[in-house]
Order: structure tokens, then sequence, then C-alpha cells
């Protein structure tokens, strides 16, 4: 029993950095093409920084750690301040899976770097570079999911014509119930699986031709 829970904590310890960093970098990415591109939202709500306080949501944090499922403070933005909002709007919600993934490859770099350099480090620092290689690419993964609010929601909408883009507005409220089927059937490891794999895949190949 107590074994159970220690392994429980251990494992919580370890995947804390990952899951920071990957709220972190992807809400701050949001935060930073939206004030590139024209809106002052995020600057006046305080979220161009990386500090953890402005972006992780303490109850979200505890439920990614206990169910593997949470959430963010998510970044207000007003696409009416964009020069192209249709455009800008697709740019900004790429901009967090994009990063996310970006994260992990520089993971993955460091990880590779270290071994050819033969550089010691711990069996503990190994785990946190690899759950911070894998919630990122899962972060990623999981806010391209076309359901609303989701990122990948935003870059559907904007990409439909208008009438079929307001039709699928209406879905929003039942977004909730999207997810909880998700969750609670096989269908995401479907998903997840086979494109973490893909993308590890990538990444790897390319460390391997770089270093």
């Amino acid at each position: 029993m107590f074994g159970d829970i220690g392994g429980f904590l251990m494992n919580m310890i370890v995947g804390l950095p990952g899951i920071v960093i990957a709220m972190v970098v992807h809400e701050f990415s949001h935060a930073r093409v939206a004030y590139a591109l024209g809106d002052y939202t995020p600057k006046l709500e305080g979220r161009l920084t990386l500090n953890p306080a402005a972006h992780v949501d303490p109850i979200g944090l505890v439920m990614l750690l206990l169910v593997h499922f949470g959430w963010a403070k998510p970044v207000h933005i007003n696409p009416m301040n964009f020069s192209n909002p249709r455009r800008d709007d697709i740019l900004v919600s790429l901009a967090g899976p994009a990063s996310n993934l970006i994260t992990a490859f520089i993971a993955l770099i460091i990880l590779v770097l270290l071994a050819k350099l033969e550089i010691p480090f711990s069996e503990g620092l190994l785990v946190v570079f690899n759950m911070i290689i894998i919630y990122n690419i899962n972060f990623a993964i999981f806010n391209m999911l076309p359901i609303p609010p989701l990122d990948g929601s935003h870059i559907l909408r904007n990409l439909l014509p208008y009438e079929l883009a307001r039709q699928y507005e209406t879905l929003e409220r039942y977004s909730f119930i999207f997810l909880i089927i998700i969750l609670a059937t096989p269908i995401l490891s479907y998903v997840f699986v086979p494109l973490q794999r893909f993308i590890f895949g990538i990444f790897r190949g390319i460390v391997d031709i770089l270093l």
C-alpha cells in the first residue's frame, strides 16, 4: 500500500516540471503571437510572461497530475484587433501546439547531447526530461482536436464558410460531453499513441541527423 502511494507521489513529482512547462509555453505563445498581431488584450491581462503564476490554473494542474486531464488559464484574445481576424486567429491557435512541439524537440536534443558528451546525469533527470517531451507532445496533440474551445476548433472554424462556422460554434455547448466521451473510451488512445510515436520518431530521426 505504502509502496503504491510512494510510487504515485514520485510520478507526480517527476511529471510536475513537464506539465508546468507545457502549460506555460503553450499559453505564453498564444499571448505573444496575439500581441504581435495587434491584440493588446494578453498584455493588459499580464500574460506576456513565462511566470507560471500567470498561466497555471491550480485546479487544472492538480487534475492533470491526478487523472491526466486538466487545463491552464485560457488566454483571452479579441480577433477584432487583428488586421486579418480569421487568418490571425488561426496563427494564434497554432502558436500553442507548435511551441509545445518545439519544446519537446529541444528537450530531446538536450538529452541526446548529454548522452553523446558523456555528461553524467541521474536517472531522475532522465525521467523528468522524458516527461517534458511526453507532456509537450500530448499538449500539442490534444489541443489540436477539433472540439470547442480547443485550438483545433478555432482553426477549423476559421477555415469553414461563414454559415458552417456559425453552426459549428453551436457545438461548443456540448464540448464538455464530447470530452467526457473521449476520455472515458479508448478513442483517444487510438489518436494519441500513434501520433506520439510518429512525432517522436520524426524528432528522433532529425536529431540523429543533426547530432
